[in-house]
């Protein structure tokens, strides 16, 4: 099922084009849409792209249509075919997405634009990024930072996807997303962006929440975002005897403890519900 609608009017500010990706997020889907019809910036196209749930998700979409650029509800190759399909509709000239257990902060697109439009050498901006659990608490802050080309290389990421947004010009000249990656298509994305413009880290620029509970893909299943980061690194022409190569070895060690940990974190932030502001 698919709906369209008219694009917003030109207000005389970049149309922002973000897209949500979805399947079987049922619990979490209304509240990312509502964090997006929420912000305070008035030239967004949103579309949703979900990948015929069958928990009730498409209903729950459907109830937005109205307020909808396009969405569909339809069997897909996974989250990154998605985001493809998304992003092919898309007419912005600024590009982000946001996952369907995802939320953005109050005032995110209009601080991203607003910098943007000040920095035109800037091809993508990033802000801060906090851990929610499963309903809704803040239990950490993302570990952003600067980074650039040299740095992604070595698997210094510190972007938070959630809180980033990008220009659909330089977009246009990588897309699309690999579909053959499940997990770092972000990664690989930041990469490619990175070789052709300036990516810019504002520190205290809280834009966006991370949920991270008992079925999300980076709990679930990190060595494999891993094996895909590397991928991206012999792709790009790095060598086996390399910073990156070596924290992917000890992440292998390290791993079922760290996720152990995080799991931890999650179950005590249910139990307790005040906020800590470690980064991780």
């Amino acid at each position: 099922m698919t709906n369209k609608t008219e694009t917003n009017v030109d207000l005389g500010l970049p149309l922002v084009s973000i897209i949500t990706p979805s399947f079987n997020q049922s619990a979490f889907i209304a509240a990312t849409i509502d964090s997006v019809l929420g912000q305070d910036y008035p030239n967004i196209e949103y579309i949703v792209v979900d990948g015929g749930s069958t928990d009730g998700s498409a209903e729950i979409i459907a109830s937005y249509a109205d307020k909808l650029a396009w969405w569909v509800s339809e069997k897909d190759k996974g989250q990154t075919d998605a985001i493809n399909k998304g992003f092919a509709r898309a007419n912005g000239q600024i590009l982000a997405w946001l996952n369907s257990d995802d939320t953005y902060e109050p005032g995110a697109v209009r601080e991203a634009v607003a910098f943007l439009m000040e920095n035109p050498d800037v091809g993508l901006v990033y802000g801060e990024c906090n851990f929610i659990d499963e309903n809704g608490q803040k239990f950490g802050v993302f570990n952003a930072t600067q980074t650039d080309f040299k740095k992604l290389q070595q698997g210094y990421v510190h972007i938070p996807q959630q809180a980033s947004f990008w220009r659909a010009d330089l977009w246009k000249e990588v897309a699309p997303l690999d579909d053959s990656f499940f997990f770092a298509m972000d990664y690989d994305l930041w990469t490619r962006l990175a070789k052709i413009s300036e990516l810019r880290y504002l520190p205290g620029r809280v834009w966006a929440n991370f949920r991270l509970h008992s079925d999300a893909k980076s709990i679930a299943a990190d060595k494999y975002c891993w094996n895909e980061m590397m991928r991206v690194h012999y792709r790009e022409g790095g060598s086996f005897f390399s910073v990156i190569n070596a924290k992917h070895l000890i992440r292998k060690v390290v791993a079922p403890w760290w996720n152990r940990r995080r799991r931890k974190k999650i179950e005590k932030a249910l139990e307790n519900p005040q906020s800590h502001t470690k980064k991780y």
